[in-house]
């Protein structure tokens, strides 16, 4: 059993919770709870740290049949708490290793229309979460994502996927516009919500290769990218509201695409 913090195995958890650049150069990143622990497979698992008060639980006993089949530490309770980001810690925390993409694997499958989501300087931790965890939902092939935008393997993302980070294919880029000149060699064409768009987003038809570009939630999308959209729509808006947040933006442009492909 691991009873003090300065334990070595204990800093790195702290550090790759608290530091981007120390997930980078890792590859790794935490995933607290049950759920997480559950979701993540077990090729990805590199190790499981569960507090003692949790191991010795027999309403656990399931669980730890499928820990005890990797690499895995007790850890006293008083330590497993100083290495968690939640407030109030499952017992059980999982070391991942990050999922790697190529770009055609964010196009789908055989037999299926690519439906893409591009996002630009996306900041907010939460919306991220929300957006991949509901693209999951939509039936999202991938996600192309700039450098700026927040990291999908931060604690509050990771948590906010509800384990939608391991099964939509995404990817990095630092040219979002060479990306969307990729798509377009693909009969992907991108839709940019924009004040200057002419038509509702509910009247496009997007049973074709569709890629939907949303921008930072101070800023919108930049004029840049959105000029490389072939077609800029509307979510109108009633009262005095200018836009809708970001996640919820996605949301309903993600969904009207499965609406059309599904009716």
């Amino acid at each position: 059993m691991i009873t003090s913090a300065s334990n070595q195995q204990i800093k790195r958890v702290i550090q790759l919770n608290a530091k981007a650049k120390s997930r980078r150069e890792e590859g790794c990143f935490v995933a607290e709870g049950i759920k997480l622990f559950r979701e993540t497979p077990a090729a990805l698992r590199d190790r499981v740290f569960v507090e003692a008060s949790f191991a010795e639980d027999d309403q656990h006993r399931e669980i730890m049949e499928e820990v005890r089949k990797g690499s895995f530490e007790v850890v006293e309770d008083r330590v497993f708490e100083k290495m968690c980001d939640t407030r109030t810690p499952q017992g059980i925390l999982t070391i991942a290793r990050m999922p790697e993409y190529r770009a055609e694997e964010l196009l789908g499958s055989e037999g299926h229309v690519p439906l893409i989501l591009v996002l630009e300087d996306l900041q907010d931790p939460g919306n991220l979460g929300t957006i991949i965890r509901t693209a999951e939902g939509a039936g999202v092939t991938g996600i192309f994502m700039s450098n700026k935008t927040a990291d999908p393997f931060q604690p509050k993302v990771i948590r906010s996927t509800m384990g939608s980070i391991y099964r939509v294919p995404f990817i990095r880029e630092e040219d979002l516009c060479a990306r969307l000149d990729w798509l377009r060699e693909r009969e992907v064409y991108a839709y940019a919500a924009h004040l200057k768009g002419e038509n509702s987003y509910n009247q496009e038809d997007y049973r074709k290769g569709t890629a939907f570009l949303i921008g930072n939630e101070g800023n919108g999308l930049s004029d840049q990218l959105a000029g490389k959209a072939a077609h800029l729509i509307r979510i109108p808006m009633e009262g005095q509201v200018e836009s809708l947040n970001a996640a919820v933006a996605a949301a309903l442009l993600m969904y009207t695409a499965h609406g059309q492909r599904h009716a």
